[in-house]
């Protein structure tokens, strides 16, 4: 593949698991870390129509299959970075920043609203693919627009109104476009929240510092009966089912949250898949309840 114009780093046959907070994934044909939007642009701009494209932040939310990627994976998180307040309230972000450096930023400089993305582990393309959310707050109703681009390198600016958006679950009305960067709306009004006290209610909760993507499932619609709405938690279900600590091979449940599953070391995306499949078949056995995955599994199996 030659790129003559671009100026970020191109390699090939690069192992995605360093790449992915599960530590789990096998290799990528193409690598691409963009220099900035510009020369992103650029190099799509030569890319062959027919090559498969995989955008990837702080791999927090997927799980790579142990065949890789065959095609061409671009890692937002190396390039896209710019973070601008273009006025009071309003912020432009590129895709690659950290939800975690969003909620520390916009904090720090007086804004109040965006304090429950402490509580994502990855950058803001991804939280505005599969609207993100913790702590009770979500990042869509931040966001006044998004800069998408197309497997061509053309920009495109869009509105929340040509997407359907739900809970973890964002549908785009045109096909084929990637985010690169999103307009927020930060009202200073917002009630403040301490971000310490958010850090130290996940520390309690979630298996940190273990190689995990986040929460696996998300939470199912809530129960109604007789007029009354009970929530619902994935974790709980899981619990229920006395699935803590269960394992299939090196990939195990957690014991400090159920909805975490945990790599131990060596584990496989295939072992991942397995105890994914256990837990729903076992949840919808006993509960009459069908789990759903929070997080994108993609890429090739092994042979």
């Amino acid at each position: 593949m030659m790129h003559p114009q671009i100026r970020g780093q191109l390699r090939t046959h690069v192992p995605l698991a360093q790449h992915t907070s599960w530590r789990i994934g096998g290799t990528a044909d193409n690598f691409f870390v963009p220099a900035d939007l510009a020369d992103l642009r650029a190099f799509l701009g030569q890319l062959p129509a027919s090559e498969p494209l995989f955008f990837l932040g702080l791999g927090s939310n997927v799980l790579i299959r142990d065949g890789g990627w065959r095609g061409t994976v671009i890692l937002t998180y190396g390039g896209l970075q710019t973070i601008e307040q273009q006025n009071k309230n309003h912020w432009r972000m590129e895709a690659g920043v950290a939800c975690a450096k969003v909620a520390r930023l916009t904090k720090q400089q007086g804004f109040s609203a965006a304090e429950f993305l402490i509580g994502i582990p990855g950058t803001l393309g991804g939280a505005l693919a599969m609207n993100a959310g913790a702590f009770g707050g979500e990042i869509w109703p931040l966001v006044q627009s998004v800069e998408t681009i197309d497997r061509f390198g053309q920009l495109h600016h869009r509105l929340p109104c040509d997407f359907v958006i739900g809970y973890r679950s964002v549908k785009p009305l045109f096909l084929g476009e990637y985010f690169v960067a999103a307009h927020l709306s930060l009202p200073q009004t917002h009630a403040p929240i301490n971000i310490k006290t958010l850090l130290t209610q996940r520390k309690a909760s979630q298996p940190l510092g273990l190689p995990s993507c986040g929460s696996v499932f998300q939470n199912p619609p809530p129960w109604v009966h007789n007029g009354q709405t009970t929530p619902r938690y994935a974790a709980q279900l899981i619990e229920s089912c006395g699935l803590k600590g269960r394992r299939i091979g090196d990939a195990y449940v957690s014991p400090k949250h159920a909805n975490f599953i945990i790599n131990g070391g060596q584990a496989r995306a295939c072992e991942v898949e397995a105890l994914m499949a256990l837990i729903i078949d076992t949840v919808e056995r006993q509960h009459g309840v069908r789990l759903r995955p929070e997080v994108r599994i993609v890429g090739e199996p092994s042979d």
